[in-house]
């Protein structure tokens, strides 16, 4: 099936919300890596080995930096996505399309949520949501 022009579209706006997600799975992550350090630790041969509190801690510092980087990277992403989504929706004339499409792909609100914030039935907000699609400018 072909991708059509609207298809992009959609795929760009969400692109703030799969950050969003990421960095929701980066930091239960740094959570678990942490939570290990606490744990008993069990090598190979499947028997604990004490407490996570002595031994070497190269390893565990080295993934909790790699972790943390890719937190911090993942966040400037993330912000950067954000800045230019807000701007090219900011673009469009009708404010109830900007809203639509604020309150669906930033907010990652249900079409039903929408409805409700914007005091209109579900049908004109799918109305408004094909119009601000047809007029959004994306690169």
């Amino acid at each position: 099936m072909a991708t059509t022009e609207n298809d992009k579209k959609k795929e760009y706006l969400r692109g703030y919300r799969k950050h969003a997600r990421r960095i929701k799975r980066i930091e239960a992550e740094l959570e678990e890596i942490r939570s290990m350090r606490t744990c008993p630790s069990v090598n190979n041969d499947g028997m604990p080995h004490g407490s996570g509190g002595t031994g070497d801690l190269s390893g565990y510092v080295a993934q909790l930096d790699e972790k943390e980087s890719e937190l911090f990277t993942e966040g400037v992403e993330q912000v950067k996505i954000y800045k230019d989504i807000s701007y090219r929706i900011n673009l469009l004339a009708d404010e109830d399309e900007r809203d639509v499409l604020f309150y669906r792909y930033i907010k990652g609100m249900e079409w039903w949520e929408v409805s409700r914030v914007m005091g209109y039935s579900e049908r004109w907000i799918y109305e408004l949501h094909g119009k601000a699609l047809k007029k959004l400018e994306i690169s």
